[in-house]
């Protein structure tokens, strides 16, 4: 984001510390901050707490989060853009008081990796890594021309809502895929009088499971590269496709240790722990930990073998209803009753859908470049 002609500043020389309580309770929404500098809902329990000693934040103030910095490694801080909030008594609220600063352009600075880095030298040395308002105050930030800034933060703003337009795109796309695979195979199906060449069965007739595993940590040589995506259950988004992964694996590790390479468009679903159950799909070629099963077509239908297993996990997660759902074994596949439709119908969907998820894989590779580029900008 900086250029040659940036000049680094003390922070404390372009910000004012603002207290402002909720003495008249007349703001109700308690927000937080996330390790990726936006507000969020609180999770904190306020029954019976007194709201009126928490701190608020207008519109075009920001609030940071000083207790966990050298432990988290970031200085949690948002810019607030909407109606008036409040924050924790202990957060630090602030606003801009120089002209020669947008407090748009600020955001995207506290965003910069650099200033993070920057104040983890500074924290102090209690366990928690906390820092005070003036070690926060005393950290330098660029400040080029008035110009550039706003220059910047349009080019910022364009690009998140290219960001925003596609993610509206990818939700849209992913409900017509569910709507017309409901169409197609669950809506006015009667079970008891099924279509021509339509059977009841199991899902272990339509799928194949293949399985994980993890290479020796003890071995840099299998993990030393950028060769192969090694997929595990945090690497999974909220959206179809798993593009990247914490973890690369060298092709060697791929042949000492049980995964294999998975091809662009397999299901994966995690098998074990809180996120048992959870669904991704490869977006690239990619191995898998031996937390994961992938789901594969018998007949090389993967977009409806996707769908299928949305479906099915919707089931078992129902039917786990009152117990604890934290493991899968190939067993509880064998073990669930579908529908299997007629070949011909099942190639008709995967040609009528495979437009709709070639076009939302390219969406969200767009969206992971724009990031990318995000990240380079602030």
């Amino acid at each position: 984001m900086t250029n040659k002609n940036s000049t680094y500043r003390r922070l404390g020389d372009y910000i004012r510390e603002i207290s402002v309580r909720n003495k008249d309770l007349s703001v109700s929404k308690l927000m937080g901050i996330n390790i990726d500098k936006y507000f969020m809902p609180s999770v904190a329990n306020v029954i019976g707490t007194d709201m009126s000693n928490y701190k608020v934040v207008a519109n075009g103030q920001f609030a940071c989060n000083l207790m966990h910095v050298g432990r988290d490694e970031k200085i949690p801080v948002a810019l607030n853009t909407e109606d008036p909030i409040i924050v924790s008594p202990a957060y630090f609220v602030f606003e801009v008081c120089d002209d020669s600063l947008l407090p748009e352009y600020l955001e995207l600075s506290l965003r910069n990796p650099e200033f993070d880095r920057n104040a983890w030298f500074h924290t102090d040395g209690d366990v928690r890594g906390g820092m005070d308002k003036e070690g926060m105050k005393d950290l330098l930030i660029p400040i080029p021309s008035i110009e550039e800034q706003r220059s910047i933060v349009s080019r910022y703003k364009a690009i998140e809502t290219r960001i925003a337009n596609n993610k509206q795109t990818i939700a849209k796309l992913e409900e017509a895929a569910q709507a017309l695979y409901r169409k197609m195979f669950v809506d006015d199906v009667d079970v008891e009088n099924l279509p021509d060449g339509w059977r009841m069965g199991c899902l272990g007739e339509v799928i194949k499971l293949g399985g994980g595993g993890t290479p020796s940590t003890a071995n840099p040589e299998y993990w030393n590269s950028n060769d192969i995506a090694f997929y595990s259950p945090g690497d999974r988004t909220e959206e179809y496709f798993v593009l990247t992964t914490e973890k690369f694996i060298s092709k060697l590790g791929l042949e000492k240790c049980s995964s294999k390479l998975y091809p662009l468009y397999t299901t994966f679903v995690t098998a074990r722990g809180a996120t048992t159950g959870r669904l991704a799909m490869a977006g690239n070629p990619m191995a898998m930990n031996q937390t994961c099963y992938a789901i594969l077509s018998k007949n090389n239908n993967p977009f409806y073998i996707h769908q299928l297993s949305i479906e099915v996990m919707a089931k078992l997660k129902n039917a786990a209803v009152g117990a604890v759902f934290e493991a899968l074994t190939t067993k509880d596949f064998d073990s669930v009753d579908i529908i299997i439709p007629n070949q011909e119908i099942i190639d008709s969907f995967e040609s009528k859908v495979k437009n709709i998820y070639e076009s939302i894989l390219l969406s969200q590779k767009e969206n992971e470049k724009l990031t990318e580029m995000l990240s380079l900008m602030a």
